[in-house]
């Protein structure tokens, strides 16, 4: 993997910012950290609703990670700000939902910064599911998934 030579900063979004994003934050942050990267890359996430702002991830999503060794312990739920679009460099959607929202609620000139998660998996599949009506397996394929975009998104960063 090539160093990285500036700060990048990447916000996840789904929803409500208990199930989605921050798995994606907690699995990314993981693999960042692997490959030596955490001082260069800024990472969080938020949700388009403010359902459940200040609120731990979702028990199931963070039971899920816990088993294969990563901890979302230290997320909260918060809304995406209007200073986010200014802040971050990527800000990556876990579905085509939130990436209109993010799309309706961004000026225009951030626009280019909003991403499909998925888009950086070699995978078929164009969104990460919401697995909060589900059953534990829900939770698992989101693991799944957000895995292998993680693995994507950081060889983009790292080519950058």
């Amino acid at each position: 993997m090539t160093e990285i030579k500036k700060k990048i900063s990447v916000l996840f979004v789904c929803m409500g910012n208990i199930c989605r994003s921050p798995t994606a934050e907690g699995v990314f942050r993981h693999h960042v950290t692997e490959a030596g990267l955490s001082d260069t890359i800024i990472i969080d996430s938020a949700g388009t609703h403010a359902y459940h702002v200040g609120h731990a991830p979702d028990r199931r999503a963070s039971a899920a990670a816990e088993r294969r060794g990563i901890s979302l312990g230290d997320i909260r739920a918060r809304r995406v700000s209007d200073e986010d679009f200014e802040r971050f460099d990527y800000i990556i959607a876990m579905d085509l939902d939130n990436v209109e929202r993010l799309k309706d609620e961004a000026p225009p000139k951030h626009h280019r910064k909003v991403k499909l998660f998925l888009e950086f998996s070699p995978g078929k599949e164009r969104e990460v599911p919401d697995p909060y009506y589900g059953g534990a397996s829900g939770f698992e394929r989101v693991l799944d998934l957000v895995e292998e975009a993680s693995r994507g998104l950081l060889e983009t960063l790292s080519r950058r």
